[in-house]
């Protein structure tokens, strides 16, 4: 494929635990109800890290991570619903309460996030121990039975306390009213004992079941505080611990107390007697948590024995049946200490979600267990912790608070190590190490392309270090200074850093998702050092109302879908473009020429020259626009204002997860830098500047969560020609099948090939955007039109079918699940009984047919699923005829003749080395490529070769190569045997799964 690859396992990247999993919203067993779209999951690590990830109906992508700091573990995290019962004056309707998240971890205190913000709001703590565990209560939910007139009083409806448990023994109280978080009361003191309380949950809404390290369970009135009861479990095992510990405690829907211990039993008690009902020794070490169905009637139990079991209820409901439990499974789905599971259920969605000490999310499916594969997330963030600065060969990682800078060289050089002195035979080599000092962890990470720059940011400070070749002997060695940086960007924290594409901007998203340019100064001299300009440039979004309000039950996550997590610059340096979670492009253009005659006057305190932001109202916004045109901030002869046509770009039907903007060519970057005329001053005008828009290349490459692929012009508010011709549904079936979700990308452009390499945590994908790809209409064709004793022709079309019908397979498989993996085929099954059944109508014998209960139960599904896909893009007959219009009517008269894809009675598929399919088209080029190789690939970063006579070294910093030999990148791997983790159970039956 013309690329050469650098498989780098030497780049660090420590795994950490993930201690506590949260949904947002409670599981319920109702039929028709669905998942809402707002639906949540967080999850906790051991670094302080808290990773927000949707579920996407199934597709499961990482959103975004509040970041945590030193010593700072999540050991608990819950949601509670505010319903608040406020009303809209303008509409007469109930406002939807907010979502709301808290953690605990080693601390006496409760921590509240802003999910919008990234960061902690506020904090309760009190005179107790370290909080060990925390419970949300539930919702106030009116029976089935009650009569309609039975109303909550606003303080039930609305607030939902916290229960936490402490390490002296203590239970707190507190209450979340009115948008706030304070200390209510305490239920129990510590005893003499001061046994440790390890887990804590409600019963109901008014008592409170607490686990404890001395062999008890203790029930609490939540109004008064008053232990109800307390049910012993008795003396430890011979030979062990006198003390059992209660690790975990959850409550069925009927009232059941179910319970996981340090002997590996689970125990189910009766929650109005307060008796033990039965006790099931499945593990054979401690349990640590537990998880347990919405209609009561499934429970999971996981530990450190890295065994996930399963139980049921069995009987047939008599008197003395229904309280009967077994063990029906047990798999080892992990391949360390399981801590934590979280289960959420609805109509749609049926899963158990696992994590513990191998930092990989297991998602099992719950209702369809046995029928549905289960699914492993990805353990490395969705945003890669990898950059490059390919003209000086230097890749960048971090994690935590650590930056580590390497050296990669050249192919060249590895070519030839052999022949290389002992002490040159070095292809990597660490050059630099930043430790940051204070607790808070990494937001972002950018070099600059030109390697010159380093900047770092954390919620609260942005730090920038230089990187200038040392003058020591030592070879390709460098000096690594702090700059000095103005005070408006240094006491700012950011959660997004990013250079342009030619280091001369640097651009910086606040945790309040206002944005920042930054202007720098180069220098010619190697060893000076680069000045970032005092005056900085803020760039103000389009006003936007949100649309599709959440439901009053469903709740609403605030800001938190408006925040920015995308950006890219174009390859010119004059365009920018931002979306947000709700897909939404904002987009800026730099006019004018840089003129370095003008003076680089700087703001007042260090403030950047620009009108105050609008708070309310469109009007403001309007004379916000016009005071910036009146008074705009010129720097250095150029100018940042709005795209003229920003408002025509499409909402996305979902956020992006790779953004990029196709490269200019070596001839339209020599086009751009003919010269311009200079701008003089004059008295009414100190700072002229030319209003002359960019003339490059402005079309942007926008992946989204769902896995579609749109291309749009900037300029134009349009999709490009490459986009109209090649809709998402005309993308291959094992693109559009993957699990994993894509992380970035790299291009590969010449004169021939306009390749764009898009990679996620387990896959490689190569798409050339010189060349269309094949209709699915046409490759259908082809399967059935061979001549007739045509034998060649004849295997050919053999060999089309089996793959069409694997590939038709593999969809239905992938359709109508309940959240987890694909279905398994009927002949792999294990457990459960058929789900075809045979219908007759009629007194005829052998009119019955054949009818499957799973596309029965699943036909409402899809038609949901049907009413969701928005994009507009899946009606495959007026579909395809109108691609075909706009191919057949010209649009492809800018691409060669060998870029065409070729006829309907070409062999277009072809597989490569078992491991990889590729797509050929007449002049035997790849239309798409891809590999399941490497895996879990970290991050892939451009390079260029130095050392080779042939390179023409990339002409931008977003993975721009142009070289007679093919693209050069470093793969980033971090397999899991490479992992530094703690000593795991070895017991009796050991196996991989």
């Amino acid at each position: 494929m013309d690329m050469d690859i650098h498989r780098c396992r030497f780049v660090p990247y420590p795994a950490s635990t993930i201690n506590a999993l949260a949904f947002s919203h409670t599981s319920t067993s109702k039929a028709s109800t669905v998942s809402p779209p707002n639906l949540r999951l967080a999850l906790g690590r051991a670094n302080g890290n808290i990773e927000i990830w949707n579920p996407q109906r199934g597709h499961w992508v990482q959103e975004s991570i509040l970041h945590g700091g030193k010593d700072r573990s999540i050991e608990g995290l819950v949601w509670t619903h505010d319903l608040e019962s406020q009303r809209d004056d303008e509409n007469q309707e109930e406002v939807p309460g907010m979502l709301r998240l808290f953690s605990i971890g080693y601390s006496t205190v409760i921590t509240e996030w802003n999910l919008a913000l990234g960061k902690p709001i506020r904090h309760s703590g009190g005179n107790y121990g370290e909080i060990w565990c925390i419970a949300a209560q539930p919702r106030w939910q009116a029976s089935a039975g009650a009569a309609s007139s039975t109303k909550p009083n606003d303080n039930q409806k609305s607030e939902q306390h916290l229960a936490v448990g402490c390490a002296d023994g203590t239970v707190v109280l507190h209450s979340t009213a009115d948008g706030d978080l304070r200390f209510l009361r305490t239920l129990a003191r510590p005893s003499g004992k001061k046994s440790r309380v390890l887990c804590i949950a409600f019963l109901g809404r008014g008592k409170i079941v607490a686990g404890y390290a001395d062999s008890t369970i203790r029930i609490f009135n939540r109004a008064n505080g008053r232990q109800l009861s307390s049910m012993s479990l008795g003396a430890g095992q011979p030979g062990g611990p006198t003390e059992i510990l209660v690790w975990s405690i959850r409550c069925l829907s009927d009232g059941t107390i179910v319970s996981g211990d340090s002997t590996g039993e689970v125990r189910f008690w009766d929650g109005q007697n307060y008796t033990l009902l039965q006790r099931i020794k499945s593990h054979k070490e401690d349990i640590l948590d537990l998880a347990v169905s919405a209609d009561g009637l499934t429970v999971l139990s996981g530990g450190m024995d890295r065994r996930t079991t399963m139980y049921r209820r069995t009987g047939d409901n008599h008197k003395g049946d229904r309280d009967r439990w077994a063990e029906i499974s047990h798999q080892r789905y992990h391949s360390h200490d399981i801590k934590t599971m979280a289960t959420f259920e609805s109509n749609d969605m049926s899963v158990v979600v696992s994590g513990g000490v191998d930092a990989t999310p297991i998602i099992i499916p719950l209702r369809e267990f046995g029928k549905e594969h289960i699914r492993s997330l990805p353990m490395i963030p969705n945003c890669p912790p990898v950059q490059s600065a390919p003209k000086k060969r230097l890749v960048v990682s971090w994690w935590d608070r650590e930056i580590s800078i390497w050296r990669i060289g050249g192919i060249w050089g590895a070519m030839h190590e052999t022949e290389a002195a002992p002490d040159q035979r070095q292809v990597r080599k660490l050059v630099a190490r930043i430790a940051l000092q204070g607790e808070e962890n990494i937001a972002s990470v950018s070099i600059s392309p030109d390697g010159n720059l380093v900047a770092v940011s954390t919620l609260s400070s942005v730090k920038i270090f230089h990187l200038r070749p040392s003058k020591s002997s030592v070879k390709d060695s460098v000096k690594l200074r702090k700059a000095e940086i103005p005070a408006n960007l240094a006491s700012h924290g950011s959660k997004l850093l990013q250079f342009s594409t030619d280091s001369k901007w640097l651009l910086t998203v606040r945790c309040d998702d206002t944005v920042y340019l930054h202007r720098i100064a180069e220098t010619s001299d190697v060893h000076a050092r680069s000045r970032i300009l005092e005056r900085s440039v803020e760039l103000f979004r389009l006003p936007r109302t949100p649309n599709n309000s959440p439901k009053v039950q469903q709740g609403s996550l605030g800001k938190y879908e408006g925040s920015i997590i995308r950006a890219a610059w174009s390859s010119d340096s004059r365009i920018l473009v931002l979306c947000d979670l709700q897909g939404h492009l904002d987009s800026w253009v730099l006019e004018g020429y840089e003129d370095f005659s003008q003076s680089n006057d700087y703001a007042v305190n260090g403030q950047p020259l620009v009108a105050e932001p609008a708070v309310n109202g469109d009007d403001e916004e309007s004379n916000e626009e016009l005071d910036e045109e009146a008074h705009p901030v010129v720097v250095l002869g150029q100018h940042w204002i709005r795209n003229p046509r920003a408002a025509s770009l499409p909402k996305l039907p979902s956020f992006p997860l790779v953004m990029s903007f196709r490269p200019a060519k070596p001839a339209s970057l020599a086009a751009m830098t003919n010269g311009h005329i200079t701008m003089h001053p004059t008295r009414h005008n100190p700072n002229p500047h030319s209003h002359d828009l960019p003339i490059g290349e402005d079309r942007l490459f926008v992946l989204t969560a769902l896995h579609k692929v749109y291309e749009y012009q900037v300029f134009a508010g349009k999709l490009s020609d490459w986009s109209r011709r090649n809709p998402p549904s005309m993308l291959p079936e094992e693109f559009r099948t993957i699990r994993d979700r894509a992380m970035n990308c790299v291009w590969d452009i010449s004169d021939r090939k306009e390749r764009v390499w898009i990679y996620g945590s387990s896959f490689l994908w190569m798409f050339d955007l010189a060349r269309d790809l094949p209709a699915v209409a046409q490759k259908a064709l082809e399967v059935q039109s061979h001549p007739e004793g045509n034998t060649q022709q004849i295997s050919k079309s053999s060999k089309k079918r089996k793959r069409k019908h694997a590939q038709e397979q593999n969809h239905h498989l992938m359709q109508g699940t309940t959240g987890a993996g694909s279905k398994i085929p009927e002949k792999e099954l294990t457990t459960g009984v058929g789900s075809n059944i045979r219908k007759t109508t009629g007194m005829e014998q052998g009119a019955g047919q054949w009818i499957s209960l799973q596309t029965m139960h699943n036909q409402a599904r899809d038609e949901d699923d049907d009413a969701v896909d928005d994009d507009g893009v899946d009606a495959p007959s007026e579909l395809s005829a109108l691609v075909r219009l706009r191919r057949a009517n010209g649009e492809l008269s800018n691409m060669p003749d060998d870029h065409h894809n070729g006829d309907a009675n070409t062999d277009n598929g072809r597989w490569n080395n078992g491991d990889a399919v590729a797509l050929e088209s007449t002049d035997k080029g790849l239309a798409y490529w891809h590999t399941f190789k490497y895996r879990p690939i970290l991050g892939i970063v451009p390079l260029s070769d130095e050392s080779s006579p042939e390179d023409d070294s990339l002409r931008n910093g977003e993975g721009v190569y142009e070289s007679k030999r093919g693209l050069e990148v470093a793969l980033v791997e971090r397999p899991p045997w490479d992992l530094d983790l703690p000593p795991r159970y070895h017991g009796d039956q050991e196996w991989d799964k």
